[in-house]
């Protein structure tokens, strides 16, 4: 892999980034995009900017993360781009297969990209794209990309059960002790981008995602058990508080012997983890009470927290999407060292007041630009403007990774994608 440009008297991107988590104000904005599943962009968003950009004829979008058909932000589109932090993800997929054997595959809009091998899918009577776990189109279908879609979305496939019957354990199956040659992959992951890269690296964690409602339906169990629908886990969070206590408590102790493991084995080649991606808040205010989140979740995650800062130097990521501000500063007690994805159209989640009340004591990394509204559905300009008046306020003093507001949709009309690198180009100067 080539080396990112070293431009004289700048820090290399991972010098950036490393003064950006140490709240140090770095010589340029650093900017993330594509290092995680919750960083990144739709397949279709990264085609038309490599077209755009680059424009190699043959080029096919490599999908790094097939829930969500993200694609590759691969070296060319990263330099081009000029972005600052890659990333890698576990071995196994949400679909519990692994990323390899690549084969071609076309999006219902046309997109030519590449899927794993056993990507196997099958297309009902609606036009509708399934998904498989493990790909085996033997089992029942574990997701759905509806007919026209751009990702997939996990389907129920709760079983009927009495309450004397729910057993803790059954939901937590699909949490498990890392193998050797996991924690071997996980290694050889970090060296590569550690020691062939100057860019900053980030690794997904595997299972530390108390309650994080994209996991709980396990599309990669061919058969999963316990409480799996997303309504009645949300249900279950208020009337069933000692079950879900009793999964996170064995979910902590498994996460708690990876991260030793995983801090042994790839040490300071990694600068950020993300941990959780468990959404708290909607639009106008939180899922569950200060309180609920307090007794329920807070004690994990400040033990994931805190072992991780024990053994390492890395910073610790926690993704909530909506009107979470409230929460924040229970998040900083736990031990969270960054916070997206900023969502600054939620209630309360004013920028300049978000900077204010806990810029020194967390990273903004995200809040870029609004992915609901203003970029698919704003003109070029209104794309600029947000993008140039949100640098200015997160970026000042340092602790900003600028990112949009969670992953870019594939459809985002591709003028406004040039507009948000072309407002950070400017703001760069």
């Amino acid at each position: 892999m080539k080396k990112a440009n070293k431009i004289k008297d700048h820090l290399t991107p991972r010098e950036r980034f490393i003064k950006t988590l140490d709240h140090r104000q770095p010589d340029r904005l650093c900017v993330d995009f594509g290092a995680g599943g919750q960083t990144g962009m739709g397949a279709g968003a990264v085609y038309r900017l490599h077209k755009e950009l680059i424009g190699d004829p043959d080029y096919r979008v490599k999908i790094v993360e097939p829930f969500q058909m993200l694609g590759e932000i691969d070296e060319r589109l990263r330099q081009a781009l000029d972005l600052d932090v890659v990333g890698f993800y576990p071995p196994t997929n949400m679909f519990g297969f692994k990323d390899e054997g690549w084969k071609p595959f076309d999006m219902p809009d046309g997109t030519p990209v590449l899927v794993p091998e056993k990507f196997n899918y099958t297309v009902d009577r609606d036009g509708n794209i399934l998904m498989y776990p493990e790909g085996d189109t033997s089992v029942p279908y574990c997701a759905l990309m509806p007919k026209g879609g751009y990702f997939f979305d996990a389907v129920s496939r709760q079983k009927p059960f009495k309450e004397e019957d729910l057993d803790p354990a059954d939901n937590c199956e699909d949490f498990g002790l890392l193998s050797n040659e996991d924690i071997k992959y996980f290694a050889d992951k970090a060296s590569d981008l550690y020691e062939n890269t100057d860019y900053g690296v980030y690794m997904t964690l595997p299972g530390a995602g108390f309650g994080d409602i994209a996991l709980v339906p396990a599309t990669w169990l061919k058969d999963p058990k316990g409480i799996r629908d997303v309504e009645e886990w949300y249900v279950s969070t208020a009337i069933r508080r000692d079950y879900v206590y009793k999964v996170f408590e064995t979910q902590c102790q498994i996460a708690l012997k990876n991260i030793e493991r995983l801090a042994k084995a790839v040490g300071d080649k990694v600068q950020a983890v993300f941990i959780s991606g468990t959404d708290f808040g909607t639009q106008r205010g939180l899922f569950i009470s200060k309180q609920a989140y307090r007794d329920l979740f807070k004690p994990f995650h400040k033990a994931v927290n805190d072992r991780i800062h024990e053994l390492t130097n890395w910073k610790t990521f926690i993704h909530s999407c909506g009107a979470i501000y409230e929460l924040i500063p229970d998040f900083i007690e736990a031990g969270f060292d960054v916070l997206n994805p900023v969502q600054c159209s939620a209630e309360g989640m004013d920028p300049k007041n978000l900077k204010k009340e806990f810029g020194q004591d967390v990273v903004f990394w995200g809040g870029g630009v609004d992915t609901q509204k203003t970029l698919p559905f704003g003109t070029p300009e209104q794309v600029y403007r947000e993008v140039f008046e949100r640098i200015e306020v997160f970026a000042e003093g340092g602790g900003f990774v600028f990112n949009s507001v969670h992953n870019i949709q594939s459809n985002v009309p591709t003028e406004n994608l040039l507009a948000v690198f072309e407002a950070i180009k400017a703001a760069r100067k």
